[in-house]
């Protein structure tokens, strides 16, 4: 189930807003609390403004959300942040930031995408991509069909959901906004028809004038007009635009309903006659005089003017006629707070165009796109945040952790101990110009801990015929102290491995840390963070070759470590055969541990989907997964990916992650009674800091 739609349109000035107004009064018949968010938004943060589509939005509905909690960053803030590098991570980092900050208050958000006006349209189709595959949000798309030929408004409803697919987002519905009773006729079953593998709804608005067209109130506002008379009549729409510069005689036959004349200030002729023209039975109403020039009626005039019985909106600006008529024909009509009749006519027509009950239901029914990797970046610091916990760094010296560590104490996710000696780090850190006031620096050899470290390290491996002198030359070493330091509580867990091998990392917690009660094997998982979503693979890194309960095992842990990182579990048996279709011994023990697995499941993770035995293609695509394993609900749907072997999993995360270019993040390991985790020796700071939050979340529970 979704807790999110995202708008966005095929073209700037689609009529998002008309739509977001009809969606969100389908979602608040059926939602209690539905929030109302915009990614990026074209104004500024000076003091009063707002959104105009986040202000109609929160007017009509009464939504008690402060304004600048429901859009992501100004089109000014990304275009800074965009300009100093890092190809917009930052623009996206703080849309995601905020996103979440308002889902803890609401339980739906409805987002509407950008307006970049002076943008093509496929850039501004893919940021709008981007941000809602990395919001997990499914898309409803708009299609602007005004001034369209049926041809032309398919092949753009095409694109644009190429666009959206090659993106990985998941499509609810296609809307045709402003189309034709006569030249777009037939047009949503075309739609439909060509688009119908995409299993999304398709439905149509039909154009209408009034909405196209500004009130005399928006033009006043835009030209920045001094209103003369009529204030209290400025929400006419102006249907039609005349510059009245001829005779009478010919002018007056150019008035039609909802006519906005603009003509010069000292035009006391015109000004009378079209007062007169109101207020005649046989003539159409005018929407109201625009007066250019800075020229106002003399004195008599507006004696004249006062007395008559019914008002019109009679504005002023100061420029001439002919770039006043060009300002207002180039305004774009909007749905403001205040204008009932809009909003009344603009819910009509969506209520008419779109089956609301079918489309509720799919929107709230819609699958979850599932975690992208900035979302679970978002999350696991986040969650990270909420109980800190004190991780131990025993690479001191090395400049990716120092910098990792820099990021992590300023963005109060952990506090950090670095082991080393003290005035190499410092230096270090000098060199580097970080700022690491709150980092604690321990020098083993020279610790107040030493000698009981060394002392406690002898009596948990005398067994082993471990001597103290031993003791104290093992304890010197930078990752047996720090995992000590876990062992004793002095911290909560270790991250090791940028410049040491995994074994010098994990081999100490395997001597004395050991697995939890219950636990026969510690295993591993990468968190692999692909484009569109992140998975999970195990074991990758510790197990060469487990047996069918140690798969078992493997399989119901990792679920359980997806689950805490927010990763919706479900399970698939890797092997080289799908179902019953092969046979052997590797596939044997695959089929014996997933019915292992789902016992296992029943006591320690009810409700867990595992199936197996079964191939990775049949295990990611669902249309593979129809073929091959039809009656599986988990088939194609897989999120933890269990490798019979070490071998398998070790070259399979490898490949993926040099071949699809994803970040593989790990080998995190589960099953010990306290975290310790290691980084590969090529890990970047990024690394170094999802390793950190994931350690410290392990710690938490």
């Amino acid at each position: 189930m979704s807790n999110c739609l995202y708008i966005t349109a095929t073209e700037a000035r689609s009529g998002k807003s008309l739509i977001a107004l009809g969606l969100m009064e389908t979602l608040l018949r059926k939602v209690k609390r539905v929030a109302f968010f915009r990614p990026i938004i074209t104004g500024g943060k000076r003091s009063g403004h707002r959104d105009k589509d986040i202000h109609l939005i929160a007017s009509h509905f009464g939504l008690d959300i402060p304004h600048d909690t429901m859009f992501g960053c100004t089109a000014a803030e990304a275009a800074q942040r965009l300009s100093s590098g890092g190809k917009g991570a930052g623009v996206l980092d703080e849309i995601i930031r905020k996103f979440n900050e308002l889902r803890e208050n609401a339980d739906f958000i409805l987002c509407e995408g950008t307006d970049f006006v002076s943008s093509t349209a496929a850039f501004e189709l893919d940021i709008n991509a981007e941000i809602a595959k990395n919001l997990g949000c499914p898309v409803l798309l708009v299609a602007n069909a005004r001034d369209k030929t049926p041809r032309g408004l398919m092949q753009s409803v095409e694109l644009a959901l190429d666009s959206l697919n090659d993106r990985g987002c998941h499509m609810v519905a296609t809307i045709l906004n402003r189309t034709d009773a006569k030249s777009h006729a037939g047009l949503v079953k075309e739609v439909a028809a060509a688009t119908a593998a995409r299993d999304q709804l398709v439905y149509d608005i039909k154009y209408d004038q009034v909405l196209g067209k500004p009130t005399v109130g928006e033009i006043a506002r835009i030209l920045d007009a001094e209103i003369l008379y009529g204030a209290d009549q400025l929400n006419r729409h102006a249907r039609h635009i005349v510059v009245a510069a001829m005779q009478l005689r010919n002018f007056l036959k150019r008035i039609k309903h909802g006519t906005l004349v603009i003509t010069p200030g000292d035009r006391a002729d015109v000004i009378l006659a079209c007062l007169s023209a109101v207020s005649s039975a046989s003539m159409e109403t005018i929407a109201g005089l625009l007066l250019t020039g800075g020229l106002k009626p003399e004195k008599p005039i507006r004696k004249l003017i006062a007395g008559f019985p019914r008002a019109v909106p009679i504005l002023s600006v100061q420029p001439d006629t002919f770039p006043t008529a060009g300002a207002v024909d180039r305004i774009h009509a909007t749905i403001s707070p205040d204008d009932e009749r809009k909003i009344n006519r603009a819910l009509g027509l969506f209520d008419k165009g779109v089956d609301m009950k079918a489309l509720g239901e799919r929107i709230i029914t819609a699958k979850h796109a599932g975690i992208t990797p900035k979302m679970f970046e978002y999350r696991i610091l986040q969650q990270a945040r909420t109980r800190k916990r004190h991780i131990v760094l025993p690479e001191g010296g090395e400049e990716r952790i120092l910098s990792a560590a820099e990021s992590l104490l300023r963005r109060e996710v952990v506090d950090v101990t670095l082991l080393g000696k003290e005035g190499e780090i410092r230096e270090k850190i000098d060199e580097l110009g970080l700022r690491m006031d709150g980092a604690r620096i321990i020098e083993p050899v020279i610790s107040d801990k030493y000698v009981d470290y060394a002392r406690t390290y002898y009596e948990l491996r005398k067994h082993k015929r471990v001597s103290e002198a031993n003791s104290r030359d093992i304890m010197m070493d930078v990752n047996y102290f720090g995992t000590m330091m876990v062992y004793k509580g002095d911290a909560d867990g270790m991250v090791s491995g940028s410049v040491h091998s995994t074994a010098a990392t994990i081999h100490p917690a395997f001597e004395f840390i050991k697995a939890k009660p219950g636990i026969s094997v510690v295993s591993s998982v990468f968190f692999m963070c692909l484009p569109d979503r992140v998975l999970v693979y195990g074991d990758c890194a510790i197990n060469p070759d487990p047996d069918a309960r140690q798969l078992a095992e493997i399989a119901v842990t990792s679920a359980r470590t997806a689950k805490t990182f927010g990763i919706e579990p479900v399970v698939a048996m890797l092997s080289y055969s799908t179902g019953k279709s092969g046979s052997g011994a590797d596939v044997e023990k695959v089929r014996e541990a997933t019915a292992m697995a789902r016992n296992m499941a029943r006591n320690m993770y009810p409700g867990l989907e595992i199936e197996g035995p079964i191939q990775y293609d049949a295990a990611v695509d669902p249309g593979v997964a129809r073929t091959k394993m039809p009656e599986s609900s988990a088939a194609g749907r897989a999120t933890v990916f269990i490798f019979p072997d070490l071998n398998t999993g070790n070259n399979t995360y490898k490949a993926v992650q040099r071949s699809a270019g994803a970040v593989a993040v790990g080998p995190v390991l589960q099953g010990l009674n306290q975290p310790v985790n290691d980084l590969s020796r090529g890990c970047t700071v990024a690394d170094i800091i999802n390793t950190v939050a994931i350690t410290a979340i392990q710690a938490q529970s």
